[in-house]
């Protein structure tokens, strides 16, 4: 399923999308691998996505007022009626707050390598979703692509599954899955809307609704008792906000934008990988051959579909 149709740009503004993505793919990455770190302090899932929303929201209130000031100078502003706001808002509580909350909590159960290859068969849920919902036709080769992917969770899991508590793997693994099919959802139901309103407004506006459902969440549970972790909790989350939320977030939006949603999904590829390496060097987490059997089977079946969408 096509997200967006990239525009006609020069082939240097390709390459340099393809590069951008290169870096988001890679600021992705360094998500998984922050969490973990933040864990060792002591500090609580709910809090810990909260302070990441916190800090990263009031960019994205700040880029949606001004884009809306800029579309307003240049005429050209996108009205947004009041179902497309309610529309925006489900999709970012889904994307971004459901889907959040499951990764975070998730990572407290498995390690930061296998949460990124299990959220990375979020394309594949996708396709799933659109054959069930849409009524799209699944083709052999998607099938194919799908017995690749899901083989290769399989070694993965096969090779990881005898570390820890078996019954603690099982839930962690589930919840990322839960958060990838989230993601699935909020892909397949953003296409439209993100095509006529724009990525910058949309991605914004997605960004804003969950941002305020995650403060709303821990405002109920926790009273917003967000002040008396360590000092590196609050440095890394400000990473986290930061590098691995509104950096990539925007940097996505334009790629999608230049080289289409296809393209994006495959360069995004090397995200397992480089979390992989950096788990290994930063956490010192353990990486066997069954995993890298796994991890090349999965991302082999994720591109097969994203390469065969690309040329249909």
């Amino acid at each position: 399923m096509e997200i967006s149709q990239p525009i006609n740009f020069t082939r240097q503004r390709q390459i340099l999308a393809a590069g951008l993505m290169v870096i988001a793919a890679t600021c992705f990455s360094v998500k998984a691998v922050l969490i973990k770190l933040a864990y060792r302090y002591e500090v609580d899932s709910t809090s810990l996505l909260a302070l990441r929303m916190a800090f990263s929201t009031p960019i994205f209130i700040l880029v949606a007022w001004w884009n809306n000031r800029r579309q307003t100078r240049r005429m050209n502003a996108v009205k947004m009626s009041r179902q497309d706001l309610a529309k925006v808002a489900a999709l970012g509580l889904t994307g971004y707050y459901l889907a959040s909350f499951l990764d975070f909590y998730g990572l407290r159960y498995i390690s930061a390598g296998l949460e990124r290859l299990v959220l990375f068969t979020y394309p594949t849920l996708v396709l799933l979703i659109s054959a069930a919902v849409l009524k799209k036709k699944v083709t052999r080769i998607q099938l194919i692509s799908l017995a690749i992917t899901y083989f290769g969770v399989l070694l993965v899991f096969a090779d990881r599954a005898h570390l820890g508590n078996p019954g603690q793997f099982r839930t962690g693994a589930l919840l990322i899955f839960g958060s990838a099919l989230a993601y699935a959802i909020y892909m397949v139901g953003s296409g439209t809307l993100l095509h006529r309103i724009g990525t910058l407004k949309f991605t914004s506006y997605a960004m804003t609704a969950a941002g305020a459902g995650v403060l709303i969440h821990h405002g109920i549970f926790y009273q917003w008792r967000l002040f008396h972790f360590v000092a590196p909790v609050y440095y890394l989350s400000f990473a986290m906000a930061i590098i691995a939320t509104v950096l990539p977030t925007f940097l996505v939006a334009e790629c999608i934008r230049v080289i289409g949603a296809n393209n994006t999904s495959i360069i995004s590829g090397i995200g397992p990988i480089t979390t992989i390496i950096m788990a290994w060097f930063i956490l010192g987490e353990r990486v066997g051959p069954l995993q890298w059997a796994g991890t090349i089977f999965a991302i082999a079946g994720v591109l097969l579909i994203s390469l065969k969408r690309q040329r249909t």
